[in-house]
């Protein structure tokens, strides 16, 4: 399993929102999720900076990067944008992170 973590930004005052959304993930796009390889898939939020952190694992990291290219992820992406920093295409800001420690 290939490790992915990452950070994004969520706009100040949307904490409760992102959860919200979050916790009523359409049904479409879990399974994209999980036809993509996503397991043990969390977000965690710093509320004093508005810093979201994802943690996922990925069985091929080519396979869930295809995830970007579904209608129902730039579906996801648009229903997000007002409510996190995103790139033009409205998918997320996204910083990735790099693993310098991991104790299995």
């Amino acid at each position: 399993m290939k490790r992915i973590a990452s950070i994004m930004f969520i706009k100040p005052g949307y904490e409760n929102e992102y959860k919200n959304r979050h916790d009523e993930l359409w049904p479409e796009m879990e399974e994209a999720l999980k036809q993509h390889g996503a397991t043990n898939y969390s977000i965690y939020l710093h509320r004093e900076s508005q810093v979201l952190f994802a943690y996922l694992e990925v069985a091929d990291e080519e396979t869930y990067e295809l995830i970007s290219q579904t209608a129902i992820c730039r579906k996801w992406w648009k229903y997000m944008a007002p409510i996190m920093e995103t790139n033009e295409d409205y998918s997320p800001v996204t910083h990735k992170l790099e693993e310098v420690f991991h104790l299995d």
